[in-house]
C-alpha cells in the first residue's frame, strides 16, 4: 500500500510538470504568433501592365545583348512591374495561365526582385510586390557572384528560384528538367521585355547558391537558379548627370589594388561609378594578372604600381581590404599619394587604405574617415577624423569601408565630372 502511494505521488508530479510545460509552450507559441502578426509585410500594388509596345518582336530579338556595364540610374516602379509581369504575369485570369509556359500549369518558380528600396517577391495573382526586406542587398548579391559582379548598383536584380518538389509527384525524374526549362522561358521573357523598355540585361548562372539563398532569405523548398540584372546600359547614359554636369569622358583613373585580399565591393562599386560617367580605369597592383578579393571575386591588374605615372591620370584611388596593408610602407605607393596631392589630382582611399595617405603625410589638417581600426593612425598623422561613411576635403576623398562603397564611388565620379 505504501508503495502504491509513493507511485501515485510520483505520477501526479510528473503529470503536473508535463501540463505546465505544455502551457508554457502554448503561451510561447501564442506570443510568437502575435509578434509575427504584428509586423505584416508591405504590399505594393503595381499598375496594370502594358499589352502593346513600340518595338516589334523581331526588333527585340535583334537588339537583345548581354550588358555588363550598367549605370546606377534607378528604375521606375512601372518598369519593374512590367518586367515581373513579363516573367510570370497572369494572361488569362479565368484559368490563371501565365506569360511563361509551365509543365502541368504547376508554376514552381518564384521571382525575387532586389532594388535600392529593398527585396520583393512578385505575386502574379494580384500583380503586386510583397516587400520582405527594406535593406538594399544588391551589394551582397554582387559578392555572391563567381565572376566580376555587375549587379551591385544595377537598377534591379531578379532572382529566379524554383521548387522541384512541386513537380516531383507528377513528373518524377523529369521534375528538375521541367523546372529548369521554365526558368529559361521566364528569363527570355524578362530579357526581351527589358529591350522593349530601353533597358539592358545580363543573365548570371554562376553564383554561390547557398549564399544567395541566405541573403534573400529564400526558403529551403526553393533553389536559386538564375540571376538577371536589368538596368540602364552605360552607353545609354546621357552626357548630363543628375546634377546637370557634363560627362567626364576622356578622363582616367588608376585603382590601386592589393595583390590579394582586396575588398571586392570597394573595387567594383568604385569602378562601376566611374564607368557610368565615362571614366577610363586601370587596375594597378604589385603584380600583374589575376587578383582575387576577400569575397572570392577576381580582377586583373594591367600595370605595376612601381610603373604608375601620376601625370597620366586624373584620379588615384587606393582600394581597401586586409591585403591593402602591403601599401602602408610601400615607397612607390607613398610617393604616388604625395605626387597626386602636389599635382592637384583627385586622391581617394577607402577602408584601411586611408592609412597609406596618412603614412604619406598628406592628411595633416585634412578631414578624413576610414575603417575604425585605422582611426588612431589617421589622428596621429594629423588628420581630422570624422568617422562618417564618406568624407571629402577638397580633392582628397576617403571612405569608411564596404558599406560605404557605392557612396564612395559616386563621390569620386562626381568630383571627376565637376572638374
Amino acid at each position: 500500500m505504501k508503495r502504491l502511494t509513493i507511485l501515485g505521488i510520483i505520477f501526479a508530479c510528473f503529470l503536473t510538470l508535463c501540463l505546465g510545460q505544455r502551457s508554457t509552450a502554448s503561451r510561447s507559441s501564442s506570443q510568437r504568433s502575435t509578434r509575427f502578426r504584428s509586423s505584416p509585410q508591405k504590399i505594393i500594388q503595381l499598375t496594370e501592365p502594358n499589352l502593346t509596345g513600340t518595338i516589334s518582336f523581331e526588333e527585340a530579338l535583334a537588339k537583345r545583348r548581354s550588358v555588363r556595364q550598367f549605370s546606377s540610374q534607378t528604375l521606375k516602379r512601372t518598369q519593374i512591374g512590367q518586367l515581373a509581369w513579363a516573367g510570370q504575369g497572369i494572361i488569362e485570369p479565368q484559368t490563371g495561365l501565365r506569360t511563361a509556359p509551365s509543365a502541368g500549369a504547376s508554376y514552381p518558380i518564384e521571382l525575387y526582385l532586389a532594388t535600392q528600396e529593398g527585396l520583393f517577391i512578385y505575386r502574379p495573382a494580384e500583380h503586386s510586390l510583397e516587400q520582405t526586406s527594406e535593406e538594399d542587398i544588391r551589394n551582397m548579391i554582387a559578392a555572391a557572384i563567381a565572376v566580376e559582379p555587375s549587379v551591385a548598383s544595377v537598377g534591379c536584380d531578379i532572382i529566379i528560384a524554383g521548387s522541384v518538389r512541386k513537380l516531383t509527384t507528377q513528373f518524377r525524374s523529369k521534375a528538375k528538367t521541367y523546372m529548369l526549362l521554365e526558368a529559361g522561358h521566364i528569363a527570355q521573357n524578362i530579357q526581351l521585355q527589358a529591350v522593349c523598355l530601353g533597358l539592358g540585361s545580363v543573365t548570371i548562372g554562376s553564383f554561390d547558391t547557398a549564399n544567395v539563398r541566405k541573403i534573400c532569405r529564400i526558403s529551403r523548398d526553393l533553389e536559386p537558379l538564375y540571376i538577371i540584372c536589368v538596368g540602364y546600359p552605360v552607353k545609354n547614359v546621357t552626357s548630363e548627370t543628375a546634377e546637370g554636369q557634363t560627362s567626364s569622358a576622356g578622363k582616367k583613373a588608376a585603382l590601386i589594388v592589393a595583390s590579394e585580399n582586396f575588398r571586392d565591393e570597394e573595387l567594383f562599386e568604385t569602378k562601376r561609378a566611374l564607368d557610368a560617367v565615362g571614366v577610363e580605369t586601370v587596375i594597378a597592383s604589385t603584380r600583374l594578372g589575376i587578383l582575387r578579393g576577400m569575397l572570392g571575386n577576381i580582377t586583373e591588374a594591367g600595370i605595376l604600381v612601381g610603373q604608375l605615372n601620376v601625370d597620366d591620370y586624373d584620379a588615384i584611388i587606393f582600394i581597401g581590404g586586409s591585403g591593402a596593408v602591403e601599401y602602408f610602407a610601400n615607397p612607390f605607393a607613398l610617393n604616388i599619394a604625395r605626387e597626386a596631392v602636389r599635382k592637384r589630382k583627385i586622391l581617394a582611399a577607402i577602408c584601411v587604405a586611408p592609412t597609406v595617405l596618412a603614412n604619406a603625410g598628406v592628411l595633416t589638417g585634412i578631414r578624413a574617415t576610414s575603417y575604425l581600426s585605422e582611426q588612431g593612425r589617421l589622428i596621429q598623422a594629423g588628420a581630422i577624423y570624422t568617422g562618417i561613411p564618406v568624407e571629402q576635403d577638397r580633392l582628397i576623398i576617403t571612405g569608411s569601408g564596404p558599406a560605404a562603397s557605392i557612396q564612395f564611388g559616386r563621390a569620386v565620379a562626381d568630383t571627376l565630372v565637376g572638374r
